[in-house]
């Protein structure tokens, strides 16, 4: 008896230990998750306003808050600011209340703040369409309260089990219950990751981060304007083919108007010098017609 409870005990203790370790990898996972929703929040509040071409600046966090910044000044009405929160993190199932305010990036003072949670989700907007002056504004996002968590099931589990009868569990059913519980583990993690890393295009020896706006090498990072991202993309689909110069101003730049002659000469150049340390990556200039990528394996 002694024997056959005390195996019992050491699989429960290795299921807790489990859980701890599936909770840890899915706080740091929801941390990302919650990184790149708030770039693509400030991707769409800029757009919003009409710019397409300004940097959103990696987002800082501290504890529960998330700092959104932003390269240039730009106006915003919350209406739009409330509808982008709401729709992006309750789409990603991203946090069940919090409070969202935008700071003057020299007073510090909040010139506009939106709480939402089930208890005031329908109550009134404060300033709702009135546009706020354009200025240097800073967003900060602190989360009040996480979604449940579906692991906390497994403290549930555990707590059944060691309520059973002893001697009524075999030391066989133990270990299935631990193989069942790590192999759940490994397959949400592997899951997790995947989803998190669908974005990133092999490039060589980068990693090309499209929603990020990101190169990624080893543990380093380079940062891309949104029209360095496009033209690489562009270049990267028609790898080690030409492509004519009017063919990438007219689809990185469109009908913006806002390049002149060798604005696309000084954005290759920018590419060229990011890419450099990889030597199988090149641009290549074909004179009088364009320019194309060149991967070497």
């Amino acid at each position: 008896m002694s024997i056959s409870l005390s195996k019992f005990n050491f699989s429960i203790v290795v299921a807790l230990m489990l859980a701890v370790l599936s909770l840890s990898a899915k706080d740091t996972e929801q941390q990302s998750r919650m990184k790149v929703a708030l770039r693509k929040i400030g991707h769409e509040l800029l757009l919003s306003t009409g710019d397409s071409t300004s940097r959103v600046l990696p987002v800082v966090r501290t504890n529960n808050s998330y700092e959104l910044s932003f390269e240039t000044e730009f106006e915003f009405l919350p209406d739009e600011l409330v509808f982008l929160f709401k729709s992006i993190l309750e789409e990603g199932n991203m946090a069940e209340s919090y409070l969202a305010e935008v700071l003057d990036c020299e007073s510090k003072e909040v010139v506009y703040s939106y709480e939402y949670s089930d208890a005031i989700v329908d109550g009134p907007l404060q300033c709702k369409g009135r546009l706020q002056p354009k200025g240097c504004y800073t967003v900060v996002f602190t989360i009040y309260e996480y979604p449940p968590n579906p692991h906390t099931l497994l403290s549930t589990e555990s707590k059944a089990a060691s309520a059973a009868p002893q001697g009524f569990l075999p030391m066989a059913v133990s270990i299935i219950l631990v193989i069942i519980i790590s192999a759940l583990w490994l397959f949400y993690r592997k899951r997790e990751s995947v989803a998190l890393n669908t974005n990133v295009i092999a490039l060589g020896a980068y990693g090309f981060d499209t929603l990020n706006m990101e190169l990624l090498l080893r543990n380093e990072k380079t940062e891309l304007t949104s029209k360095e991202c496009d033209l690489l993309q562009l270049l990267y689909d028609s790898a080690n083919n030409t492509i004519e110069r009017d063919t990438i101003l007219n689809k990185v730049w469109g009908d913006e108007g806002d390049y002149v002659g060798r604005t696309l000469d000084v954005f290759i150049s920018k590419l060229r010098k990011k890419l450099e340390a990889d030597p199988n990556l090149k641009i290549v200039n074909v004179r009088g017609v364009g320019y194309k990528l060149v991967v070497n394996s």
